[in-house]
């Protein structure tokens, strides 16, 4: 694999990370309606932390949004064809560092179900469940907070 790198993303990103969304092989089957028609803004990127997940040839391996208030991890999403080469990871970290940065004790992350594991490996720990919300989100889904102390 070749180096990746994060860098924050610009308004011109928008449309590559709503196809990285889209063709998510994680949100096929039963967990499709949550992504259905979501996009990714040019305004959403300056409005949050957006950063992504690049190579030298700046291919898109991945990106995650911070917001601010409340805390929340929003969006972490990797390219299918690099999971498990430690890009969310070092998303994930570079995430908690910014979160430090600007002085946030904790960071909530609703979770996709099957990534809550990951999230834990990481030091993430659950703090409860959140409900269904149909018609998007028929299952319920787990509810984490990183502490960044």
């Amino acid at each position: 694999m070749q180096s990746t790198t994060t860098k924050r993303a610009v308004a011109q990103d928008a449309d590559r990370l709503t196809n990285l969304i889209q063709n998510s092989g994680v949100y096929r089957g039963p967990y499709s309606s949550i992504i259905s028609g979501y996009r990714v803004t040019a305004d959403y990127i300056t409005r949050h932390r957006v950063f992504v997940a690049i190579d030298e040839i700046e291919r898109l391996h991945g990106f995650y949004a911070l917001l601010l208030e409340p805390p929340e991890l929003d969006l972490a999403f990797v390219a299918d064809d690099v999971q498990g080469r430690g890009v969310g990871r070092l998303l994930i970290e570079r995430m908690m560092s910014q979160a430090r940065a600007a002085g946030l004790p904790e960071v909530r992350v609703v979770s996709h179900p099957p990534a809550e594991e990951f999230y834990r490996r990481l030091g993430a720990e659950r703090v409860g469940t959140v409900a269904p919300s149909p018609p998007k989100v028929d299952w319920e889904r787990p509810e984490l907070r990183f502490t960044t102390a």
